[in-house]
Parts: C-alpha cells; structure tokens; sequence
C-alpha cells in the first residue's frame, strides 16, 4: 500500500493508504450536506461543518481502535505486529505470520467486534446522557451516529466472510475441527466470495428497485466488490507462504545481478540499459557499494526532455527504505517485505557487499521448479544466465 505515516500508538506504526483521503472525504460530504441535515433540519450550514467533520474524525478513531484491539490480542499471543493501514475500506493489522492456534485465530478475531460493541454502548451512553441533561444538539447527533455506526460495524464484521473478522471466527472453528489451516482458509474464502457476491447482487437490487437508493446500492456494491477479492487474495497469499515456508531469500534470488553506476543520468540510463534489457530495475552502485535501487517507475515520472538533468543517485529509491535482505532469511519475512517496498524488488546484501536481487519473477521460477520436481531438487542457489521481471509482487488485503 501506498500511503503516509500518521502516528505511533503503543508501538504500532499507524499508516494512512491514499485511498482512504477519498473515502474520508465521501463520509464527510454525506455527513455534512445529508445525514445530519436530514436528521436535525434547521441548524445553520457552519454546524452541520462541524458535526460531519467531528462524525467523520471520530468514525475513523472507531476504526482505528477496533484494529488497535487486534493487534494489541496479537501481540500478547507473540505475533510480531509491524502496524496498523486506514485504507478505503476499514483498517488491517499487518502481522508477519498468522496465529499458531485456533484458539488464537479466535480470540484475535473476536476482540474487535467486540470493541465495537462496546464503542456502540459509550457513544449510546453520552447521546442518552446529553439528551437527558439538555446538551446541545450538535453533540447529542454525531453521539448518537457513532452509537449507530458502531454497531453497524460489529454486525457487519461477525458475518462470516473472510476476512471479515466473523470470516477468521468461522476459519477458527474450521480449523479447530480440521486441524488443518489451509482447508479452513479455502472454506472461509468461499463464504466471503459468496457473501461479496450476495452484496453486489443486494446493491444492483437497490440501485433498480421501485424506490432506487443510489449511495446505498454503489457502497454495497464497492464493499461486496472489495470483500470477493480480499476472500480469493487472502487465500491464494496462505497457498504461497505455506510453499514458501522453511525457505531461504538465497535459494530464490538471482546471483551476480547487472548494476548501474551511481553518477548516469537518466537519458544514459535509458539508452544504455533499460532501452536494451528486459529488466525493470537496476542495483545502483557507488564506490563499489549498492546504495539503492533504480526503478523504471522512477523514470517515467520524469518529464523526457529533463532526462539529462537528473542522475541515478537522484532519483534511486535509497537502500534505507528498507529495500535490502540478508540471503540467510526466510522467504516468508521476504515477500511481506517486498509487498511493502516501493522498488517490489530486493537487493540481497551479505555482510554489506551485494550478493543478488530477489524479484517476483525469481520467487515464481522457484515455486514453478518445486512444483515440478518437488523434493529432488537440491539444496543450493541456482543461478541463472539472464535476469528477467515481473512489475509486481501478490498482493494482499485483509
């Protein structure tokens, strides 16, 4: 995900995906110019501003609590939590590894709609409250629309669609029954593709009923849209990783990768290399020592005719973005790492010297050969003549 870091909340980085800024700003509007009027006509345009916008802030810290409540379940149960994504369609807790039990599937899943619940009952509290003690109207609607909210969103996560939090409930008890993860994910996936489409369809409904409901039918149809996805996506990620287990970064990667120095600017660059190799990045060498990463996304993000203004340096994601893996670490932390650096490509770096690339190319060949020649295959790095890449790497989305 592509996005900015907001704040660290006991220990848990907090990042905002850019797909968020939209939908924050589509529940402001709804707020402001049609929940708020609709249900407390007469007040002036500056407080429905203020109401949708404190609505809106305080939905989100919702949101940020129920994911804070997971990872805080996670880390107690020893899974190591590098932080918290607001992204269009909720939050997710970015873990490096599942939970070892069902019994931790369960209680890690349970946790957030259960503070959901109990933000639901706060909010229900100060909205009855404030009615009571005669609180300003302002205050008492967005209580009460949070109280709403809140519940709303306890309701819809205890659906059992992965990876909806009620999905991991139901792929616990799966699993529980099963004692096998891997069956459990495939049963879970189906419901939330069954439950994504049973949305859609819910929304077209709405949008062609006697009485249409616009907004309501094209969310229901976005969420039932996102949820498919995120229930085969989730998946297939589980059908990788377990291929991918007890793996090192040095049995995949690609030896000896083709460098580019650091001081070639960036019309050089095109011409004597990207214009003449199939590769989409290149190791950037200085002194001897690989300091980063150029990318052609790099490039292209540059007006042609300032090509000769800009060197490699320049433009180069830097070795300290975390782009770089030491070959004796396991394939697992690598392609979670390579998902969240921007170059979707590492260098692998042995005692500081730069021993080969990893892409998601050499992490497809490897899987290919395991799974045409399974365990005859030895134990040892293979090198290949020429190095060849994908743009991307799999993606995930719970």
């Amino acid at each position: 995900m592509q996005g900015f870091r907001l704040a660290s909340i006991f220990g848990f980085e907090i990042r905002v995906d850019l797909s968020w800024l939209l939908i924050f700003f589509l529940i402001l509007w709804t707020l402001t110019a049609d929940l708020f009027p609709f249900n407390y006509p007469g007040l002036n345009n500056s407080t429905y501003i203020v109401m949708g916008t404190a609505g809106t802030l305080l939905f989100f810290t919702s949101l940020l609590l129920h994911e804070i409540s997971h990872s805080l379940v996670a880390k107690a149960k020893d899974i190591p939590v590098e932080g918290i994504t607001l992204f269009a369609f909720g939050g997710v807790s970015r873990t490096r590894m599942d939970a070892e039990t069902p019994g931790d599937e369960f209680q890690i899943a349970v946790v957030g709609p259960l503070t959901s619940l109990a933000l639901s009952g706060l909010f229900a509290l100060v909205s009855y409250f404030g009615q009571s003690n005669g609180w300003n109207i302002a205050v008492t609607g967005v209580a009460s629309y949070l109280a709403w909210i809140n519940l709303v969103l306890a309701i819809f996560n205890l659906l059992p669609g992965f990876p909806l939090d009620g999905g991991r409930l139901f792929r616990s008890t799966v699993w529980k029954f099963t004692n096998n993860l891997k069956t459990a994910t495939r049963v879970a996936s189906i419901g939330g593709r069954i439950l994504g489409f049973g949305l859609i369809a819910l929304g077209f409904w709405q949008l062609f009923s006697p009485v249409p409901n616009l907004i309501g039918g094209l969310w229901l149809i976005l969420i039932g849209w996102f949820l498919n996805n995120a229930a085969a996506t989730s998946y297939r990620e589980l059908v990788l990783r377990t291929m991918l287990e007890g793996s090192r970064v040095k049995e995949v990667m690609t030896l000896q990768p083709e460098t580019v120095p650091a001081d070639l600017n960036l019309e050089e660059l095109m011409d004597n290399y990207f214009f003449n190799r199939y590769y989409q990045s290149f190791p950037v060498i200085e002194s001897d020592r690989a300091i980063g990463m150029i990318t052609l996304n790099q490039v292209k993000g540059v007006a042609r005719q300032k090509w000769t203004q800009h060197t490699v340096k320049e433009m180069m994601i830097p070795i300290e973005e975390n782009i770089a893996i030491e070959p004796q670490k396991d394939m697992t932390t690598a392609l979670t790492q390579m998902q969240e650096a921007r170059s979707r490509r590492l260098l692998v770096m042995d005692n500081g010297n730069l021993a080969g690339i990893i892409s998601a190319t050499d992490i497809a060949n490897w899987l290919r050969r395991q799974q045409e020649f399974g365990d005859t295959l030895p134990k040892k790095v293979f090198k290949r003549p020429q190095r060849q890449e994908a743009s991307q790497i799999p993606s995930s989305q719970t």
